[in-house]
């Protein structure tokens, strides 16, 4: 690897201050770039700090690409290549200080609780979760300095324990929500045992991973978030870290997002309806929490999904309404003419499925193209785990090579399985717990070797589970169980492997920072089992919260649909409950309806009815209500009241598939649009699926996070007149203080959401906080100007590119 005008490529790249291990960071996620940069000879755009490093001599030294360290590199001339014997922690095995401590487990726990719960209100919000580790390290060194001098390995046991809310909030965020869409409940006790079993058999199955993948494969898996992470416990065990802008951005974040929501003092989403151009609409939501996704994500991802956000509302929306406009009869189960249609119906009626479609074929798409490394990465780990245990056996037991017995992975994944397989309440049968074992460990093997190379951000998750779920439901089909309940035995199994593969990369990630502090992998791995625990109790509690708090009993009329009098319709699809519902308040208004209504569930589309659950008249059995969930609910306004919803845009993907291929009821042409739309980005050498999630996320979302891209962007401009690296943007103030604005945000919209739902249980509407205190009709226009929101994001924005921009 050599620079095409400065020899000395080491300074020039990364800076005389930084360490080997923040180079072996760095390099390895700017090799990932480099050579999946499509389109381009050069690994960024000229004008920026690289743009004189070519592709050809990167390719031509890294042999094979992304799976080695050049031996010419000095940061890897040094390593082990196997085995691990030359590799020295920052706390030697002959050292042991505190660990495994009840405060750094209660710490741990309890800074899980709030990152688990924010990232489940993100993942709701926009499908994506952050990593928590680095803030959480960060918390706690300072938090530990107030009680006194803690250890480098407790504060590593903190961060392990709390870091797999990340991992298991995504699994089931991405998954669970699905069951609401196909008009069940939310049930508490199932999400949390899914989520458990999950999460602990992610870690199970990664402990006899670890010889193979963390200490024989060293110098080749860089493991980038690991790394930083270490980097970030020996800075604060030397005294160089403290937690300051990450309490500063969490306190700025939740009153902002207080002020903004709860008392309405300003528009949170901003922007005009053209009505020269088909009445589309252009908007932003100015949350704290996106600007804080897209510094973290990056300018160039956040404007791949800015640009798919662009697409939808710009481009396909104003299309279907020019050319729908002339037609006569409603299409596609709709009961509006295109041309009486707002966007937003547009958008749920058309434009919702072909982003499902887009999503899911640029997910498997990714996938595809991983696949010789996922059979490699298999393979490797398969053979390497074997080679690890025969050497385990006859290695010295040194505290850092003290694992959990292979054991209890193998007793401990069959017992999750039939313990599922035999809850009642769970529905998961013999035949998914097989299921979920075989899917499980070879995505996990996957997951952390992947992650081991280019980090968890790279990880494909998504595509892994929507694969995992196109075979169930194929499996399902060629058995014959099509039924209701199928499908969410289906989305139940999908829900468990995606969570264990998610929390298999997270732990590999926790395991080699373990690995360069020094940590003893026995008490990481229990740490995380504890975590897995603690995280999954706040997932369940927290998404079925959400659900609760912003759900709306909406009035909805369905000309010519009548339900049965009792039992349900000759093909199940419709079920008469002996639950009734009375003296409720009326689609988030202050208005109470005091008659008693007879509940109904619809399964399958019936009679152009969506799924969902229902409130009819006794008498006639025609439907007057439709009680629309917080998660997934589809109406999102009601006599000029916003109801505020969360899309939870992955497991509503997860339920269009399960349906399209259990019940063959979607709009196939729609979902091909998407599909083809996917295939003609990736033909023009873009990567679709952050263009694809662009199009299936609404405008104001992607646009939120296009800001925050820009910040970064503008902080990596400046940079480069400083003689400073990018590696210190990647772990400096402005990824402190944005995931401060995120965790702030999210948990400011958690306790938004508890005031709304405690005035709705009560008869009073939605925003009865903002009414009574009346501030912003004390404020006027102010309240109401889409410019005084705009200045009100921008000087957030500003205040994050001022702190970004901050030396650590």
């Amino acid at each position: 690897m050599c620079h095409a005008t400065a020899p000395d490529w080491r300074l020039n790249l990364v800076g005389a201050r930084q360490s080997e291990a923040q180079l072996t960071c760095y390099v390895g996620r700017l090799s990932h770039r480099a050579l999946h940069t499509p389109g381009s000879p050069r690994w960024f755009a000229r004008g920026t700090t690289y743009h004189c490093w070519t592709l050809a001599p990167l390719q031509a030294q890294i042999v094979p690409p992304m799976t080695s360290i050049p031996a010419a590199h000095p940061a890897a001339s040094d390593r082990p290549r196997a085995g691990g014997a030359a590799h020295e922690p920052y706390i030697p095995a002959s050292q042991a200080p505190a660990e495994l401590t009840p405060r750094a487990i209660t710490l741990g726990v309890l800074l899980g609780l709030i990152f688990g719960a924010s990232n489940v209100y993100l993942a709701l919000k926009i499908g994506l979760t952050v990593s928590a580790s680095i803030p959480i390290a960060v918390l706690s060194i300072t938090i530990f300095r107030w009680f006194g001098r803690s250890t480098i390995l407790e504060n590593n046991i903190v961060q392990t324990t709390g870091s797999a809310a990340d991992s298991v909030s995504a699994g089931v965020v991405f998954t669970i929500p699905a069951i609401l869409l196909m008009g069940y409940d939310l049930d508490i006790s199932r999400v949390t045992i899914l989520a458990i079993a999950g999460g602990l058999m992610g870690v199970l199955m990664m402990i006899p991973l670890r010889r193979a993948l963390i200490v024989k494969e060293h110098g080749n898996l860089p493991y980038p978030e690991g790394t930083a992470c270490a980097e970030v416990l020996i800075a604060g065990e030397r005294g160089g870290i403290h937690a300051k802008t990450v309490f500063q951005a969490f306190g700025i974040a939740f009153v902002y997002k207080f002020l903004m929501t709860a008392l309405k003092l300003w528009q949170e989403l901003p922007g005009k309806v053209l009505r020269g151009y088909q009445n589309a609409e252009v908007r932003v939501e100015v949350s704290p929490e996106l600007l804080g996704v897209g510094y973290i994500i990056g300018p160039r991802i956040a404007g791949y999904l800015f640009a798919g956000g662009c697409l939808a509302y710009v481009v396909l929306m104003p299309a279907i309404k020019l050319f729908g406009s002339s037609m006569t009869e409603p299409m596609f189960g709709t009961t509006k003419l295109i041309r009486d249609m707002s966007a937003g119906e547009i958008r749920a009626a058309f434009v919702f499925y072909i982003g499902a479609g887009a999503v899911a074929s640029a997910g498997i798409i990714a996938l595809a193209r991983s696949m010789p490394t996922i059979i490699a990465a298999f393979r490797a780990g398969f053979a390497d785990m074997r080679a690890s245990r025969v050497g385990q056996a006859i290695a010295a037991k040194l505290r850092t090579d003290d694992d959990l017995p292979i054991s209890v992975t193998v007793f401990g994944s069959i017992a999750l399985a039939i313990v599922l397989a035999l809850l009642p309440q769970i529905g998961v049968n013999l035949l998914g717990g097989i299921l979920i074992i075989l899917f499980g460990f070879f995505f996990t093997t996957v997951s952390s070797r992947i992650c081991g190379q280019i980090g968890s951000s790279a990880n494909p998750i998504s595509g892994m589970t929507i694969a995992s779920l196109i075979a169930i439901s194929f499996i399902f089909l060629l058995l014959g169980w099509t039924q209701i309940d199928d499908r969410v035995r289906a989305i139940s199994i999908a829900c468990v492997i995606a969570v264990a593969v998610a929390n298999g990369g997270n732990t590999s990630q926790d395991l080699k920072t373990g690995f360069l502090v020094g940590a003893t992998p026995r008490r990481q791995q229990i740490a995380i089992l504890i975590g897995a625990i603690g995280s999954a109790l706040a997932v369940g509690w927290t998404l079925t919260f959400l659900n609760n708090a912003y759900r709306y009993e909406v009035p909805e009329r369905r000309a010519g649909f009548v339900a049965p009098a009792s039992g349900k319709s000759a093909d199940g699809n419709v079920v008469v409950h002996s639950e009734t519902m009375t003296h409720f308040g009326v689609g988030g208004t202050d208005s109470i309806d005091n008659n008693t209504y007879q509940v109904i569930r619809v399964y399958v589309q019936t009679q152009g009815v969506p799924p969902g659950k229902y409130l009819v008249d006794p008498a006639s059995h025609e439907i007057r209500y439709v009680v629309d969930p917080g998660i997934g609910g589809r109406i999102h306004e009601y006599a000029g009241h916003d109801l505020k919803r969360l899309d939870s845009p992955k497991a509503t993907l997860m339920a269009l598939i399960t349906d399209g291929i259990l019940t063959h009821k979607l709009p196939w042409a729609l979902v091909l649009i998407g599909v083809f739309l996917t295939i003609a980005i990736e033909l023009m050498g873009v990567g679709s699926l952050p263009v694809a999630v662009g199009v299936y996320l609404p405008l104001t979302t992607s646009a939120g996070m296009f800001a925050g891209g820009v910040v970064r962007w503008l902080v990596e401009r400046r940079v480069r007149s400083t003689n400073r690296s990018l590696a210190e943007i990647e772990s400096g103030p402005g990824v402190l203080f944005a995931s401060g604005l995120i965790a702030g945000g999210a948990i400011c919209g958690i306790a938004v959401a508890a005031i709304a739902g405690w005035g709705s249980a009560r008869g009073k509407s939605a925003d009865w906080l903002a009414d009574s205190v009346q501030l912003y009709h004390a404020l006027g226009g102010f309240a109401t100007s889409a410019i005084v929101a705009l200045v009100m994001f921008a000087i957030l924005g500003t205040l994050l590119y001022r702190v970004g921009f901050r030396r650590q």
